[in-house]
């Protein structure tokens, strides 16, 4: 029971009835929870550790529910459930679909989770994502993920930096997923490549004119800038369990600096295209 998934609920809108959207998109629970006494122990035993029968019947009945009782906390040493070396991760996700006042949003489900070893360094991991699920065009892609511990380097986290892409039938087209190929040590909010081609004339040593390709790296910024989640309604016999979150706005990963880049077009007129050099949060 340490290492297992657990609801989350976040509102994420409301529907075109105009109804409030709630979605269970699960959390895996990161600490192991001491196990209820046992039954076979007898119930005067069990009885005698609790003020009255009233508060004995309600840790029975939560237990039977399957959540921990009031007693059951944190291992006395806080020790991660699956131990220093391992962490509590998702084994795998999928993506559902839910149609809002304000148009069509994917949403992210973990299903199940398990003990994960830890690295040391960033590297690009196996992440599956089951897309249409339980319809006849279930599929489950491989779109990877980004582990490892950012280091010494303060700030710094690993993140995705090479993409690829996968096709998935539909009943109505056939749609693209991003995929991650690549991962590095990068801040919260970095540029990546992304490289744009275009024709350019030029005029060699002789006079005369050439056409040839021209690439450019114009660069795209991506990260999280987001100013964390806010909880909409906490349990009322515990104040620092949130039953339900909604997610928070955060600002934007944009452009800080630039360059720019001019050439000759294919039709001989002068062509300038700016290319970003950094990237920063802007609310």
């Amino acid at each position: 029971a340490c290492c297992r998934r657990q609801s989350h609920f976040i509102y994420i809108g409301k529907d075109i009835s105009g109804s409030p959207v709630n979605v269970d998109v699960g959390m895996c629970r990161t600490h192991c929870q001491s196990q209820p006494s046992s039954f076979k122990l007898g119930m005067h035993s069990s009885y005698s550790r609790h003020s009255s029968m009233l508060d004995f019947l309600r840790d029975k009945k939560m237990r039977m529910l399957g959540a921990p009782s009031r007693e059951s906390g944190p291992t006395s040493d806080g020790a991660p459930s699956c131990g220093s070396s391992s962490t509590c991760e998702s084994t795998g996700t999928r993506v559902d679909k839910v149609l809002l006042l304000d148009g069509l949003r994917e949403v992210e489900i973990i299903e199940d989770c398990h003990c994960e070893a830890k690295v040391t360094w960033c590297l690009r991991a196996p992440s599956l994502k089951t897309y249409f699920f339980e319809t006849p065009y279930e599929t489950v892609i491989d779109v990877g993920k980004c582990v490892g511990s950012k280091g010494e380097l303060e700030g710094f986290s690993c993140v995705p930096t090479k993409f690829d892409s996968a096709l998935v039938d539909t009943p109505n087209k056939v749609e693209l997923i991003q995929t991650v190929t690549g991962c590095d040590l990068k801040e919260g909010c970095y540029r990546i490549p992304y490289v744009e081609y275009h024709y350019e004339i030029t005029y060699n040593e002789e006079g005369l004119k050439e056409e040839k390709l021209k690439e450019i790296d114009v660069g795209r910024c991506l990260g999280s800038c987001t100013s964390g989640n806010r909880c909409l309604l906490r349990s009322a016999s515990d104040s620092a369990e949130c039953l339900l979150w909604a997610e928070g706005q955060g600002s934007a990963c944009v452009p800080q600096g630039y360059e720019s880049h001019t050439f000759l077009n294919q039709h001989g007129q002068t062509r300038t295209v700016l290319a970003i050099t950094s990237c920063l949060c802007q609310s």
